[in-house]
């Protein structure tokens, strides 16, 4: 049984086919998905979905290429969306300084206000980084008293200790099978079991033997076997292990 700790069914590449592959997920074994926010929509859909599938959860926050099409009142509304009993986390949220798509000034006032909107809360927070290291280390560190997750991780070994350090999670994609992943799989061998979580980043990030395909959370199992494989553990361990890191870092023990 997996959980996919970080999904993205209200992208347009699955509106042919949405309710059809959301339904495939029971009978393969997938039993749990968060479906993650990108934006105040994307919120509100994530939450439609919720609504209409019981193993399905979201996360509310406002991603940092949208961070631009913040107002001053969005946060109010994140506030309000995040009321309901199946939004268990703030995000995704955090910096991108590859594409800059938002000024990087934007980027760090609604990544701060949003962590801010977490403490009140009271919800973890999923934080997205790219090239944006020292600047995402900076504002964590604000909010130590925050629980997060720096979901499709990359880095070194060093940086996973100093998040690692905060009492946070990781989170690990279809990346992990690539041939030049030669950092995370340091990582996914040496971080602690409790902190270690699987997701699809779906439609994106295919793993090996699917690459260059949509995604879905039906290739989790190529990335837990790839794991597996690394920490000398067989595939339903992991699947195992990660689910109940998952449910204990989303708060929701009673689900499938």
């Amino acid at each position: 049984m997996y959980f996919d700790t970080h999904a993205h069914y209200d992208n347009k590449q699955f509106d042919d086919d949405r309710d059809e592959t959301l339904r495939s997920m029971e009978g393969a074994g997938i039993t749990l998905i968060l479906n993650s926010a990108s934006s105040l929509r994307s919120a509100k859909s994530s939450l439609a979905m919720a609504d209409k599938y019981p193993f399905v959860y979201a996360s509310v926050g406002v991603h940092p290429h949208d961070s631009k099409s913040m107002s001053d009142n969005t946060v109010a509304e994140l506030e309000e969306l995040l009321k309901h009993p199946k939004a268990m986390a703030v995000g995704e949220i955090g910096l991108d300084y590859h594409y800059d798509f938002s000024p990087r000034d934007i980027q760090r006032k609604r990544f701060r206000e949003q962590m801010e909107l977490a403490r009140s809360v009271k919800k973890p927070v999923i934080v997205h980084e790219r090239e944006a290291l020292t600047d995402t280390l900076e504002i964590i560190r604000e909010f130590r008293d925050l629980t997060g997750v720096v979901h499709c991780f990359s880095g070194s070994w060093e940086t996973a200790k100093i998040i690692l350090g905060f009492g946070w999670y990781l989170s690990f994609t279809g990346v992990v099978t690539y041939k030049n992943a030669r950092k995370s799989l340091e990582v996914v061998e040496k971080m602690p079991a409790d902190r270690l979580m699987l997701e699809t980043d779906c439609p994106y990030l295919a793993p090996e033997p699917m690459r260059g395909r949509r995604n879905s959370s039906l290739n989790l199992p190529f990335i837990a076997e790839k794991i597996a494989n690394i920490r000398g553990m067989t595939i339903d361990e992991i699947a195992a292990l990660t689910m109940e890191n998952g449910k204990r870092f989303f708060g929701i023990p009673n689900a499938p």
